[in-house]
């Protein structure tokens, strides 16, 4: 995860005062427990470590006032939590991060000990605190049949962030995750189920999951969402929406099954009409903008996506192609519509680099590149 210049998440997230929170936790529950010594260790090395070492070192110095038995630490741990998150939410309710060294021990120790039914048991309470879709993943690696066959309990379970953990820990391409030995549909018995569910929080990370598939079996994907709109078992509202936030790799590299699934047609009927730069040279410096303004005309009725491309310029000379989005319209026969946007090339981003070069700026319609132009990208 990315960080904005000026604003640390590490420190957000994990600093003296999460952390003696969290500490506190334990000497709430046990007056002897060295809330100060524990604050003081991880404090004396946070600075110097990244986000998810932060998460192992904390969890290490947890483990020296934890006992040595898996089973007496879960005990610890279990009744130093605080309440479970609001049950009846169904969206943005995250928890507190401060908590994902927790897991961390779950996994380090559970594993080691072979402690699957405890460590299935507090990793359930965990997650209703705070998602340990990083942690579960390692069970699934150990002993994926019998993880899945949890996962089988949890997908039911009345507390929503349980049911997302099935979801999400099972995800074949989960952000800072470890990769799971499962087959790519492994999760999709459990995706049946959890695509009517009642909450956003849920519904998202299927759409999530579905797309990280789409990556690598994009037909798997259109059938998929194709028998969920014939079962008819969601919201209508609701199935568009995962279907959209599904089909966006898809749609971002105009594959036709999943345009088609959302109603855009892969060849419409239109006309493009002047495309101008602005400059109308095509030189920008970085650090600079280029506009760009473009007209369709709908020679018949039309529901249109428009993206733009900008193919950058990368290390070794090559261009890599970048989509954005621009406009979802429905056209009329005869209607016009001029669309302008100015793209920003920032020379300070923390996530990228520019590189001086001739890029290419393209008008995408439906998946299908209608018009490209050229311009030049310069150090200024």
């Amino acid at each position: 995860m990315g960080e904005t210049r000026g604003f640390s998440l590490k420190d957000h997230l994990f600093n003296a005062d999460t952390v003696a929170y969290l500490a506190g936790l334990f000497a709430a529950r046990d007056a002897r427990f060295p809330e100060a010594a524990v604050v003081d260790q991880v404090m004396a090395r946070l600075p110097e470590l990244e986000l998810k070492q932060r998460i192992v070192m904390i969890a290490e110095v947890l483990e020296q006032f934890l006992p040595q038995e898996f089973a007496q630490t879960a005990a610890v741990i279990e009744t130093a939590l605080p309440p479970p998150l609001d049950p009846t939410k169904t969206d943005d309710d995250f928890g507190r991060f401060i908590f994902a060294p927790l897991g961390e021990i779950v996994a380090r120790n559970g594993l080691a000990q072979a402690d699957l039914a405890m460590s299935f048991h507090l990793l359930r309470e965990l997650t209703t605190r705070f998602s340990v879709e990083f942690p579960i993943r390692q069970f699934l690696n150990r002993w994926p049949d019998e993880t899945l066959a949890q996962m089988a309990v949890w997908v039911k379970d009345e507390h929503y962030h349980v049911r997302r953990l099935v979801s999400e820990g099972t995800r074949p391409s989960l952000p800072w995750g470890v990769k799971v030995g499962l087959a790519l549909d492994a999760g999709l018995p459990f995706l049946d189920q959890l695509h009517r569910d009642p909450t956003r929080f849920v519904t998202r990370s299927v759409a999530n999951h579905l797309n990280d598939i789409a990556k690598v079996e994009p037909e798997l994907v259109v059938v998929t969402l194709r028998r969920w709109q014939e079962a008819g078992e969601q919201e209508a509202a609701e199935l568009d929406w995962m279907t959209r936030h599904a089909l966006r790799t898809l749609v971002k590299r105009g594959d036709k099954a999943a345009l088609e699934l959302l109603g855009f047609r892969d060849k419409p009927d239109i006309e493009l009409g002047p495309f101008h730069l602005d400059p109308p040279d095509g030189r920008v410096a970085i650090g600079d903008g280029l506009g760009f303004e473009v007209e369709i005309v709908a020679q018949a009725d039309e529901r249109l996506l428009v993206d733009f491309v900008i193919d950058f310029v990368k290390a070794r000379g090559e261009r890599k192609p970048k989509v954005f989005k621009l406009k979802q319209v429905d056209m009329k026969a005869g209607d016009r519509l001029v669309l302008s946007k100015k793209h920003r090339f920032p020379g300070n981003a923390t996530t990228f680099k520019l590189y001086p070069g001739t890029h290419r700026l393209s008008v995408q319609v439906n998946g299908q590149i209608m018009a490209h132009r050229d311009f030049e990208l310069h150090a200024g």
